[in-house]
């Protein structure tokens, strides 16, 4: 492992589920947290480079890890947790679970680990959005600049509150990601927040005449755009005409490429996907 930090830290967590404890190591390895009583893990759904096909990261998700419910997303908790501390609780449990799980994988060298910012918190906290996660990263001695933070797609009334966790994240130190439904939106937003990832979600992409444009302008700024829930063959069709005729390579993600796994592709894996 190339974290001793992480495998210092690893080697005190217990390996059995204990009410002193929101942490702990399955017989797997995996590290494990509990939000009331819902044991969870995480799975990965890479990120890969559309021309080479070569994964660049991938995206952390909460699954629920009891053997009745295997595979149900623990996201929907947040959407009806009593309160906004309990949001900001399960937020920070899920990416510090999924920080774990990723940089323990050997085949974590070198990729990128997407977290998602839950559309609740955007509000639930008052000030300061990055600095509490910077410092469990810093504590396990775990690297910022490959965390990559979501952020969900906001609507026009939370534009200020868009910028204002933005600007927060990246006086932090992290790069962010922020979601659109479409290009045009796209094309919008990145002059407006300056996001080092756009994610664009394919199954709603109904203005794709625009997705020559919106890639040459997120490489003139620097972004990189991320087409996610990629589930058919048109779609990543489409798409590569429109690199093709922009030139500009995006990123993909989807269900068609990689289904969501508790362990990251080795890389003579990746190398031959």
């Amino acid at each position: 492992m190339a974290y001793p930090v992480l495998q210092q830290y690893l080697a005190r967590l217990g390996t059995a589920e204990n009410a002193n404890s929101s942490l702990w190591l399955d017989s797997q390895g995996r590290a494990r947290g509990r939000f009331f009583n819902c044991s969870m893990t995480s799975v990965f759904q890479t990120v890969r480079e559309l021309d080479s096909g070569r994964p660049v990261g991938a995206e952390g998700l909460a699954r629920s890890a009891a053997p009745a419910d295997e595979g149900l997303s623990l996201w929907r908790l947040l959407d009806h947790a009593a309160s906004d501390d309990e949001s900001v609780e399960l937020d920070r449990l899920c990416r510090m679970l999924h920080a774990i799980n990723f940089f323990r994988q050997e085949a974590s060298a070198g990729l990128d680990l997407h977290l998602n910012v839950h559309a609740r918190l955007l509000g639930a906290v008052s000030s300061n959005h990055g600095y509490a996660f910077r410092r469990i990263l810093d504590a396990l001695g775990l690297p910022l600049e490959h965390v990559v933070l979501q952020l969900p797609r906001a609507t026009p009334q939370q534009s200020w509150l868009l910028n204002y966790v933005a600007d927060n994240y990246r006086r932090n130190g992290f790069r962010f990601g922020v979601a659109v439904s479409g290009a045009r939106e796209g094309l919008a937003l990145l002059d407006r927040v300056r996001p080092d990832v756009l994610r664009v979600d394919t199954r709603k992409l109904d203005d794709a005449q625009a997705v020559p444009e919106l890639l040459l302008r997120s490489a003139e700024l620097g972004a990189r755009t991320l087409f996610r829930r990629i589930e058919d063959s048109a779609a990543l069709l489409a798409l590569s005409s429109a690199a093709q005729a922009a030139r500009v390579w995006p990123l993909v993600q989807g269900e068609l490429l990689d289904a969501p796994a508790a362990r990251l592709p080795a890389h003579e894996e990746a190398a031959a996907a």
